[in-house]
C-alpha cells in the first residue's frame, strides 16, 4: 500500500491483460483502519453461528416410546429399584441434557461494528498487497479468460474472492469451475467471506459500491 501527500491510499489497478495501467485512490476511512483482532474474531464467531442449524435431537425420558409399567417389584428382587425403562440409566431411554433442534444459536451483530471489522479487514488486504484492483471485470463468459487472468494477476493459486457490483450471469459461468475462485456480490460480502479468501479481486466501480457501503 501507498501513501499519496493527502493521507490517501492507492492501489495498482490492473487491466484486462494483466498489466498495470495506473493507481487508484483508497478512502482511508475503508481501506487504512488499523486492525483490532478482538472486533474481528466476535464479529467472525457470530456469523458462524448465526449460520449454525441445530440438527442434533435426542429424545427426553419424557419422550421415548413404552416404559408405561415398572420393570419389576420395589423390593425382594436383589436388582437395584427401577420405575421405568425410559429411565437414562437404561439402554434405548432418555437421554439427560443431550442436544436439542429447539436450540437457538442466534447471536445479534452490532451493525457499526459488523461493518468496522470489513474495513479492518480489508485495509490488513491493502496492506499485504491483496487486494487487486481491475479496471473492469471479464464479461465475455469464458473460464479460459478468467483463468488466463489469474495467471498473470497476483494471487496465482491462492483462494480469491470476486466481488461483483450485481448479478453477472456471464462472470459466473466463467467462473464456475475455476478452483480457489468463489464470487460474491460486493455488497455482500463480510467478515467470513474476507477471512476465508486470501486475495480479493474487485473492480474500480466494486471500489465506489465498498465505499458507499461502508462510509455512513
Amino acid at each position: 500500500m501507498k501513501k499519496l501527500k493527502n493521507n490517501m491510499a492507492k492501489v495498482k489497478v490492473y487491466n484486462l491483460e494483466g498489466k498495470a495501467s495506473g493507481d487508484l485512490e483508497l478512502n482511508d476511512a475503508v481501506f487504512a483502519v488499523k486492525p483490532k483482532q478482538s472486533v474481528i474474531h466476535q464479529v467472525y464467531l457470530a456469523l458462524l453461528a448465526n449460520a449454525r442449524e441445530p440438527w442434533a435431537h435426542v429424545k427426553t425420558k419424557s419422550e421415548v416410546r413404552g416404559g408405561g409399567r415398572k420393570p419389576w417389584r420395589q423390593k425382594g428382587t436383589g436388582r437395584a429399584r427401577h420405575g421405568s425403562i425410559r429411565s437414562p440409566l437404561w439402554v434405548g431411554g432418555g437421554v439427560t441434557f443431550g442436544p436439542r433442534n429447539v436450540r437457538n444459536y442466534k447471536q445479534k451483530i452490532n451493525q457499526k461494528m459488523n461493518q468496522l471489522a470489513v474495513c479492518m479487514i480489508l485495509s490488513d488486504k491493502v496492506t499485504d498487497e491483496k487486494l487487486i484492483v481491475l479496471e473492469d471485470l471479464p464479461t465475455d463468459g469464458k473460464a479460459k479468460t478468467l483463468a488466463d487472468l489469474r495467471k498473470i494477476l497476483p494471487g496465482i493459486d491462492k483462494t480469491t474472492i470476486l466481488l461483483t457490483t450485481g448479478k453477472d450471469e456471464n462472470l459466473s459461468k466463467a467462473a464456475h469451475n475455476l478452483a480457489r475462485l468463489d464470487l460474491q456480490p460486493t455488497v455482500d460480502v463480510n467478515v467470513a467471506d474476507l477471512l476465508e479468501h486470501q486475495f480479493v479481486l474487485i473492480s474500480k466501480k466494486g471500489i465506489e459500491v465498498l465505499e458507499k457501503r461502508l462510509i455512513k
